[in-house]
């Protein structure tokens, strides 16, 4: 069902496409005969090329999972507070880039620092091809600011990590032992009073022989907490498999993108001047708050045009 409504999305596109086409044709012809069209056609083409930008980033992710769900993992790096606030920065821009793309965001562990920001998050983006254009986010996130919590402030440089894994169901089979497993339960973190959860909801699974692990605290019962946990292990192994067979076509062909984990992708800068650039496609954008407010949107197509000029 989800294959045919993907192929169905896609033939409406191409109806609409042909009709805005069609549209422009019939006011060129209006112009002919001396009628003033010049807003109408210009309000035709900047929603032409729209339509056009949004396929030609469909038609690019054509990987195997691009279309999946995405699991999506953030780390501060060394740093204290300032990495941990950065790591919040970015959380909240991913959450503002799935809302404007319609998607649904749900966090499913965060782990707040004790000063400011957070030591960890784990949330899952559910839309079709979320995985395709989040896969772009892998890697390091360097920030350059002037800092809040510097009484001298002074400037600082702060990283942080994002991972991304597609959301797998029960058709992918990930073999998982048992006893290759570990199962730590604890008691949830909550805004404290009467919401104090007195029971060990919070599952934290281990997968001892790649030491992945996933943990949950978001549902209220322990039984949902572990399901969703193994459903965040399953997809984390699954990716781990991906990017060994990525790490195998990098070392065949030096020249192809860089995108694994810990490579350093894109940087923020704040001061002396704004700027966001990514490092891989070189793409400069110098309202670097909207990016931060979630417009990802040129990142990601640029990111996705250089992968496909790498493959073919």
């Amino acid at each position: 069902m989800q294959a045919r409504k993907r192929l169905e999305e896609l033939v409406a596109a191409d109806k609409r496409l042909a009709g805005r086409v069609s549209d422009l044709e019939a006011f060129f012809e209006l112009a002919g005969e001396g009628e003033d069209v010049t807003a109408d056609v210009q309000r035709e083409i900047a929603a032409l090329e729209e339509d056009v930008r949004r396929m030609e980033v469909r038609i690019l992710m054509s990987g195997e999972h691009d279309a999946r769900n995405a699991i999506v993992t953030i780390h501060p790096g060394a740093g204290g507070t300032e990495s941990q606030d950065w790591a919040a920065m970015l959380l909240r821009m991913y959450l503002e880039w799935a809302e404007r793309q319609g998607f649904s965001a749900v966090i499913n562990d965060e782990q707040a620092a004790e000063e400011a920001g957070i030591k960890s998050a784990t949330f899952t983006v559910t839309g079709e091809y979320a995985y395709g254009m989040l896969n772009s986010e892998i890697g390091v996130h360097r920030l350059v600011r002037i800092s809040p919590f510097d009484q001298a402030a002074r400037r600082h440089t702060s990283f942080a990590s994002v991972f991304v894994s597609p959301e797998i169901d029960e058709t992918i089979e990930i073999e998982i032992r048992p006893d290759d497993l570990r199962i730590d339960t604890f008691r949830a973190g909550g805004p404290g009073g009467q919401h104090v959860n007195m029971t060990d909801s919070a599952v934290r699974i281990t997968h001892l022989p790649t030491g992945t692990v996933a943990q949950c605290q978001n549902e209220r019962s322990q039984h949902k907490n572990k399901d969703v946990a193994m459903k965040m292990l399953r997809s984390r192994l699954f990716e781990l498999e991906l990017e060994k067979k990525r790490e195998e076509a990098r070392k065949q062909e030096d020249a192809k993108l860089e995108i694994n984990f810990g490579s350093q992708i894109r940087s923020y800068v704040l001061h002396p001047y704004q700027l966001a650039k990514d490092n891989r496609t070189k793409l400069e954008v110098g309202d670097v708050n909207r990016v931060l407010d979630g417009y990802l949107e040129p990142f990601i197509r640029a990111y996705l045009v250089a992968r496909h000029r790498k493959q073919v």
